[in-house]
């Protein structure tokens, strides 16, 4: 019986532990978007949302995580997050981000968009390219229309 009840407990931590809020890694060229099933090739584009139990969905393009969020319970959500244009790989807050909807700059699902940490990076390039700015809020009404 004291063996069972070590065995619960040790397994009752292991899950406990196991329910962290954090970034996965995408594993670019294996992990599927899990709004359209494609696999997640672009190093720029995508995204990641991260429940508050610690459960990860992977997008390939920011748009996708848009569409994916619409059905679901955002006051379940901790993290969202995306990769920023000029820092391949990297994974930044998306709702303290600034995006940029150019259509000189193309996204895996056409929608044109791409995430900067700051803000005068984001300008610099809507220079360069043309398009239009958005913060969080901005971007979520703009694809809810």
């Amino acid at each position: 019986m004291k063996t069972l009840k070590q065995i619960l407990l040790f397994t009752s931590l292991i899950v406990l532990f196991n329910c962290e809020v954090a970034p996965v890694p995408i594993e670019y060229g294996t992990d599927s978007c899990h709004f359209c099933r494609m696999t997640i090739v672009d190093k720029v584009h995508a995204a990641e949302v991260v429940t508050k139990k610690g459960k990860v969905y992977k997008f390939d393009a920011i748009e996708c995580m848009i569409n994916f969020d619409r059905n679901f319970e955002k006051d379940k959500i901790a993290l969202y997050l995306c990769n920023e244009l000029n820092n391949s790989e990297a994974l930044i807050n998306a709702r303290e981000a600034t995006f940029l909807i150019s259509e000189n700059i193309p996204s895996p699902m056409g929608a044109f968009l791409s995430a900067f940490a700051d803000k005068a990076e984001a300008k610099r390039i809507q220079n360069e390219k043309g398009g239009e700015l958005y913060d969080w809020n901005e971007l979520i009404n703009r694809f809810n229309q």
